[in-house]
Protein backbone atom coordinates (compact mmCIF):
# COMPACT_ATOMS: atom_id res chain seq x y z
CA UNK A 1 0.00 0.00 0.00
CA UNK A 2 1.26 3.49 -0.82
CA UNK A 3 0.09 6.70 0.82
CA UNK A 4 0.99 9.98 -0.84
CA UNK A 5 0.68 13.67 -0.04
CA UNK A 6 2.27 16.75 -1.54
CA UNK A 7 5.01 16.56 1.09
CA UNK A 8 5.93 12.92 1.61
CA UNK A 9 5.35 9.28 0.75
CA UNK A 10 5.23 6.36 3.13
CA UNK A 11 5.14 2.68 2.23
CA UNK A 12 3.74 -0.25 4.14
CA UNK A 13 3.85 -4.02 3.76
CA UNK A 14 1.41 -6.68 4.90
CA UNK A 15 0.94 -7.36 8.65
CA UNK A 16 3.39 -9.94 9.98
CA UNK A 17 2.58 -13.14 11.82
CA UNK A 18 4.87 -12.08 14.64
CA UNK A 19 7.04 -14.25 16.85
CA UNK A 20 4.54 -17.00 17.75
CA UNK A 21 5.41 -20.54 16.64
CA UNK A 22 1.75 -21.49 16.29
CA UNK A 23 1.65 -19.46 13.06
CA UNK A 24 5.19 -20.16 11.88
CA UNK A 25 3.95 -22.09 8.83
CA UNK A 26 2.91 -18.73 7.31
CA UNK A 27 6.55 -17.64 7.03
CA UNK A 28 8.52 -20.90 6.72
CA UNK A 29 7.11 -23.84 4.71
CA UNK A 30 9.90 -26.12 6.00
CA UNK A 31 8.03 -26.34 9.34
CA UNK A 32 5.18 -28.24 7.61
CA UNK A 33 4.81 -31.60 9.35
CA UNK A 34 7.62 -30.89 11.82
CA UNK A 35 5.30 -31.59 14.76
CA UNK A 36 4.56 -35.02 13.31
CA UNK A 37 0.93 -34.78 14.38
CA UNK A 38 -1.72 -33.33 12.16
CA UNK A 39 -2.10 -29.89 13.73
CA UNK A 40 -4.88 -27.35 13.21
CA UNK A 41 -3.98 -23.85 14.35
CA UNK A 42 -6.10 -20.71 14.51
CA UNK A 43 -5.13 -17.21 15.60
CA UNK A 44 -6.63 -13.74 15.82
CA UNK A 45 -4.68 -10.48 16.24
CA UNK A 46 -5.97 -7.00 17.02
CA UNK A 47 -3.26 -4.45 16.17
CA UNK A 48 -2.95 -1.14 18.07
CA UNK A 49 -6.12 -1.77 20.11
CA UNK A 50 -8.06 1.08 21.66
CA UNK A 51 -7.09 3.63 18.99
CA UNK A 52 -9.90 3.07 16.51
CA UNK A 53 -7.55 2.00 13.70
CA UNK A 54 -9.59 -1.14 12.92
CA UNK A 55 -6.59 -3.38 12.14
CA UNK A 56 -7.22 -7.12 12.41
CA UNK A 57 -5.72 -10.40 11.15
CA UNK A 58 -7.09 -13.94 11.22
CA UNK A 59 -4.94 -17.01 10.43
CA UNK A 60 -5.91 -20.67 10.03
CA UNK A 61 -3.45 -23.43 9.13
CA UNK A 62 -3.23 -27.22 9.05
CA UNK A 63 -0.12 -29.35 8.51
CA UNK A 64 0.97 -32.93 9.08
CA UNK A 65 3.71 -35.43 8.23
CA UNK A 66 2.86 -37.83 5.39
CA UNK A 67 5.12 -40.91 4.97
CA UNK A 68 4.17 -41.26 1.30
CA UNK A 69 5.56 -37.75 0.67
CA UNK A 70 8.68 -38.33 2.82
CA UNK A 71 7.90 -35.03 4.46
CA UNK A 72 5.18 -32.66 5.56
CA UNK A 73 2.46 -30.74 3.79
CA UNK A 74 -0.06 -28.15 4.85
CA UNK A 75 -2.20 -25.20 3.94
CA UNK A 76 -2.88 -21.80 5.44
CA UNK A 77 -5.56 -19.15 4.98
CA UNK A 78 -5.02 -15.61 6.26
CA UNK A 79 -7.16 -12.49 6.17
CA UNK A 80 -5.70 -9.06 6.94
CA UNK A 81 -8.36 -6.39 7.44
CA UNK A 82 -6.84 -2.90 7.36
CA UNK A 83 -8.81 0.13 8.52
CA UNK A 84 -12.11 -1.14 7.11
CA UNK A 85 -10.93 -0.32 3.57
CA UNK A 86 -8.22 -2.80 2.47
CA UNK A 87 -8.70 -6.56 2.78
CA UNK A 88 -5.88 -8.99 1.88
CA UNK A 89 -7.03 -12.60 1.61
CA UNK A 90 -4.31 -15.24 1.16
CA UNK A 91 -4.45 -19.00 0.53
CA UNK A 92 -1.15 -20.92 0.67
CA UNK A 93 0.06 -24.50 0.20
CA UNK A 94 3.34 -25.72 1.73
CA UNK A 95 5.51 -28.81 1.33
CA UNK A 96 8.68 -29.86 3.17
CA UNK A 97 11.05 -32.73 2.36
CA UNK A 98 12.76 -34.41 5.35
CA UNK A 99 16.40 -35.59 5.20
CA UNK A 100 18.43 -37.32 7.95
CA UNK A 101 22.00 -35.99 8.06
CA UNK A 102 23.25 -37.89 11.13
CA UNK A 103 22.16 -39.98 14.12
CA UNK A 104 20.24 -37.07 15.62
CA UNK A 105 20.49 -34.39 12.96
CA UNK A 106 17.71 -33.74 10.45
CA UNK A 107 16.90 -31.07 7.89
CA UNK A 108 13.61 -30.06 6.26
CA UNK A 109 13.57 -28.15 2.98
CA UNK A 110 10.28 -26.46 2.14
CA UNK A 111 8.50 -24.55 -0.61
CA UNK A 112 5.23 -22.64 -0.54
CA UNK A 113 2.93 -21.21 -3.19
CA UNK A 114 0.11 -18.83 -2.42
CA UNK A 115 -2.52 -16.64 -4.00
CA UNK A 116 -3.20 -13.17 -2.55
CA UNK A 117 -6.29 -11.16 -3.35
CA UNK A 118 -6.44 -7.51 -2.31
CA UNK A 119 -9.93 -6.07 -2.19
CA UNK A 120 -11.17 -2.58 -1.36
CA UNK A 121 -14.26 -1.18 0.32
CA UNK A 122 -14.39 2.60 -0.01
CA UNK A 123 -17.74 2.97 1.76
CA UNK A 124 -16.05 4.32 4.89
CA UNK A 125 -13.30 6.31 3.19
CA UNK A 126 -13.09 10.10 3.62
CA UNK A 127 -11.26 11.92 0.81
CA UNK A 128 -9.61 15.35 1.19
CA UNK A 129 -12.28 17.15 -0.85
CA UNK A 130 -15.00 15.84 1.49
CA UNK A 131 -13.71 17.77 4.50
CA UNK A 132 -15.14 21.22 5.18
CA UNK A 133 -12.30 23.18 6.84
CA UNK A 134 -14.80 25.39 8.70
CA UNK A 135 -17.50 23.02 9.83
CA UNK A 136 -15.69 19.69 9.64
CA UNK A 137 -18.59 18.20 7.69
CA UNK A 138 -18.15 15.36 5.20
CA UNK A 139 -19.11 16.73 1.76
CA UNK A 140 -19.88 14.73 -1.40
CA UNK A 141 -16.64 13.80 -3.17
CA UNK A 142 -15.92 14.73 -6.78
CA UNK A 143 -13.70 11.63 -7.14
CA UNK A 144 -15.23 8.26 -7.98
CA UNK A 145 -13.39 5.26 -6.49
CA UNK A 146 -14.04 2.04 -8.36
CA UNK A 147 -11.11 -0.33 -7.86
CA UNK A 148 -12.16 -3.99 -8.05
CA UNK A 149 -9.04 -5.39 -6.45
CA UNK A 150 -6.20 -7.56 -7.73
CA UNK A 151 -4.93 -11.12 -7.33
CA UNK A 152 -1.24 -12.08 -7.10
CA UNK A 153 0.79 -15.30 -7.11
CA UNK A 154 3.49 -15.56 -4.43
CA UNK A 155 6.37 -17.96 -3.64
CA UNK A 156 8.38 -18.76 -0.51
CA UNK A 157 11.13 -21.17 0.57
CA UNK A 158 12.76 -22.27 3.81
CA UNK A 159 15.02 -24.68 5.69
CA UNK A 160 14.75 -26.14 9.21
CA UNK A 161 17.61 -27.91 11.02
CA UNK A 162 16.73 -30.16 13.99
CA UNK A 163 18.95 -31.80 16.61
CA UNK A 164 18.35 -33.35 20.03
CA UNK A 165 17.84 -30.15 22.04
CA UNK A 166 17.80 -27.36 19.45
CA UNK A 167 16.17 -26.46 16.18
CA UNK A 168 16.60 -23.51 13.87
CA UNK A 169 15.09 -22.30 10.64
CA UNK A 170 15.63 -19.74 7.90
CA UNK A 171 13.20 -18.70 5.18
CA UNK A 172 12.53 -16.13 2.48
CA UNK A 173 9.03 -14.91 1.63
CA UNK A 174 7.92 -13.08 -1.53
CA UNK A 175 10.68 -14.70 -3.61
CA UNK A 176 9.14 -13.40 -6.83
CA UNK A 177 8.31 -9.98 -5.29
CA UNK A 178 4.73 -9.83 -6.63
CA UNK A 179 3.37 -6.34 -7.19
CA UNK A 180 -0.03 -4.66 -7.13
CA UNK A 181 0.09 -2.77 -10.42
CA UNK A 182 -2.88 -0.38 -10.15
CA UNK A 183 -0.80 2.43 -8.67
CA UNK A 184 2.62 1.44 -10.01
CA UNK A 185 4.52 -1.87 -10.00
CA UNK A 186 7.63 -0.48 -8.30
CA UNK A 187 5.73 1.00 -5.35
CA UNK A 188 3.38 -1.88 -4.66
CA UNK A 189 5.77 -4.84 -4.71
CA UNK A 190 5.82 -7.12 -1.66
CA UNK A 191 9.53 -7.10 -0.85
CA UNK A 192 11.53 -10.22 -0.02
CA UNK A 193 11.75 -10.83 3.72
CA UNK A 194 14.34 -13.02 5.47
CA UNK A 195 13.16 -14.83 8.62
CA UNK A 196 15.24 -16.81 11.11
CA UNK A 197 14.28 -18.89 14.14
CA UNK A 198 16.30 -20.62 16.87
CA UNK A 199 14.85 -22.43 19.89
CA UNK A 200 15.92 -24.96 22.51
CA UNK A 201 14.19 -27.52 24.73
CA UNK A 202 15.55 -28.34 28.19
CA UNK A 203 13.85 -30.60 30.72
CA UNK A 204 14.30 -30.16 34.48
CA UNK A 205 13.40 -32.40 37.38
CA UNK A 206 13.40 -36.18 37.67
CA UNK A 207 10.59 -36.57 35.11
CA UNK A 208 11.41 -33.50 33.00
CA UNK A 209 7.96 -32.13 33.88
CA UNK A 210 9.38 -28.61 33.95
CA UNK A 211 10.70 -27.44 30.60
CA UNK A 212 12.50 -24.25 29.61
CA UNK A 213 12.49 -23.31 25.93
CA UNK A 214 14.65 -20.30 24.97
CA UNK A 215 13.97 -18.77 21.56
CA UNK A 216 15.26 -16.13 19.15
CA UNK A 217 13.42 -14.71 16.16
CA UNK A 218 14.34 -12.13 13.52
CA UNK A 219 12.96 -10.66 10.29
CA UNK A 220 14.81 -8.42 7.82
CA UNK A 221 13.23 -6.52 4.92
CA UNK A 222 15.20 -3.97 2.87
CA UNK A 223 17.57 -3.32 5.78
CA UNK A 224 14.80 -2.99 8.38
CA UNK A 225 15.39 -5.42 11.28
CA UNK A 226 12.80 -6.84 13.67
CA UNK A 227 14.20 -9.19 16.34
CA UNK A 228 12.98 -10.89 19.51
CA UNK A 229 14.52 -13.03 22.25
CA UNK A 230 13.04 -14.71 25.30
CA UNK A 231 11.85 -18.01 26.72
CA UNK A 232 8.84 -20.03 27.77
CA UNK A 233 8.58 -22.02 31.00
CA UNK A 234 6.23 -24.99 30.72
CA UNK A 235 4.62 -27.62 32.91
CA UNK A 236 2.23 -30.30 31.59
CA UNK A 237 -0.93 -28.13 31.60
CA UNK A 238 0.33 -24.54 31.63
CA UNK A 239 3.09 -22.33 30.28
CA UNK A 240 4.15 -18.71 30.54
CA UNK A 241 6.48 -16.83 28.21
CA UNK A 242 8.11 -13.46 27.75
CA UNK A 243 9.87 -11.94 24.75
CA UNK A 244 11.82 -8.71 24.37
CA UNK A 245 11.35 -7.22 20.88
CA UNK A 246 13.54 -4.62 19.19
CA UNK A 247 13.10 -3.10 15.72
CA UNK A 248 14.93 -0.81 13.32
CA UNK A 249 12.90 2.21 14.43
CA UNK A 250 14.51 1.99 17.90
CA UNK A 251 11.34 0.65 19.52
CA UNK A 252 11.70 -1.73 22.47
CA UNK A 253 8.60 -3.84 23.16
CA UNK A 254 7.73 -6.61 25.59
CA UNK A 255 5.45 -9.58 24.86
CA UNK A 256 4.26 -11.68 27.82
CA UNK A 257 1.92 -14.60 27.16
CA UNK A 258 0.49 -17.82 28.50
CA UNK A 259 -1.09 -21.01 27.24
CA UNK A 260 -3.26 -23.73 28.71
CA UNK A 261 -3.18 -27.31 27.37
CA UNK A 262 -5.71 -30.04 28.02
CA UNK A 263 -5.42 -33.24 26.03
CA UNK A 264 -4.96 -32.38 22.36
CA UNK A 265 -6.13 -28.76 22.69
CA UNK A 266 -3.99 -25.73 23.53
CA UNK A 267 -5.35 -22.19 24.01
CA UNK A 268 -2.94 -19.27 24.09
CA UNK A 269 -2.84 -15.50 24.54
CA UNK A 270 -0.09 -12.91 23.93
CA UNK A 271 -0.05 -9.19 24.67
CA UNK A 272 2.59 -6.84 23.26
CA UNK A 273 3.21 -3.39 24.71
CA UNK A 274 5.74 -0.61 24.20
CA UNK A 275 8.53 -0.17 26.75
CA UNK A 276 10.51 2.52 24.93
CA UNK A 277 9.87 4.13 21.57
CA UNK A 278 11.99 5.93 19.00
CA UNK A 279 9.12 8.37 18.34
CA UNK A 280 6.21 9.94 20.19
CA UNK A 281 3.51 8.35 18.04
CA UNK A 282 3.81 4.77 19.29
CA UNK A 283 0.94 3.85 21.66
CA UNK A 284 1.45 1.69 24.75
CA UNK A 285 -0.72 -1.26 23.65
CA UNK A 286 0.54 -2.74 20.38
CA UNK A 287 -1.43 -5.95 19.90
CA UNK A 288 -3.58 -8.64 21.44
CA UNK A 289 -3.22 -12.16 20.04
CA UNK A 290 -5.31 -15.18 20.96
CA UNK A 291 -5.82 -18.57 19.38
CA UNK A 292 -5.83 -22.32 19.70
CA UNK A 293 -3.98 -25.35 18.41
CA UNK A 294 -5.52 -28.81 18.09
CA UNK A 295 -3.34 -31.89 17.62
CA UNK A 296 -4.57 -35.18 16.16
CA UNK A 297 -1.91 -36.92 18.29
CA UNK A 298 -0.78 -39.52 15.76
CA UNK A 299 1.81 -41.33 17.92
CA UNK A 300 2.98 -43.59 15.08
CA UNK A 301 4.17 -40.63 13.00
CA UNK A 302 5.95 -39.01 15.93
CA UNK A 303 7.92 -42.19 16.62
CA UNK A 304 9.01 -42.67 13.00
CA UNK A 305 10.45 -39.18 12.31
CA UNK A 306 12.30 -36.38 14.04
CA UNK A 307 9.75 -33.90 15.40
CA UNK A 308 9.73 -30.52 17.14
CA UNK A 309 7.90 -29.48 20.27
CA UNK A 310 7.26 -25.80 19.56
CA UNK A 311 7.60 -23.31 22.43
CA UNK A 312 4.11 -22.42 23.61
Amino acid sequence: MVLATTNERCRGQEPGSGTGYQMVLINNPAFAGSNGDGSLRMSYVNYLPGNGYNLHSVWVSYDSYFPVLHGGAGFAVTDDYTGGIINDLRAAMSYSYSIQLGRDLFINAGLSASVIHRGFNFGGAVLPDQIDPLGGASLPSAEALAYNGETLFDLGAGLVLMSERFFGGISVTHLNEPGFTETGPSDEKLKRTLFSYVAGDFGLGSKNDLRIRPQIFSAVREGYLYAAAGASVEVPLFSISVLAIRDGAKNLNLQPGFSFTKGNLSIYYNYTFSVASGNNLMPFSLLHQTGLAYSLNNVEKRNSIKTINFPK
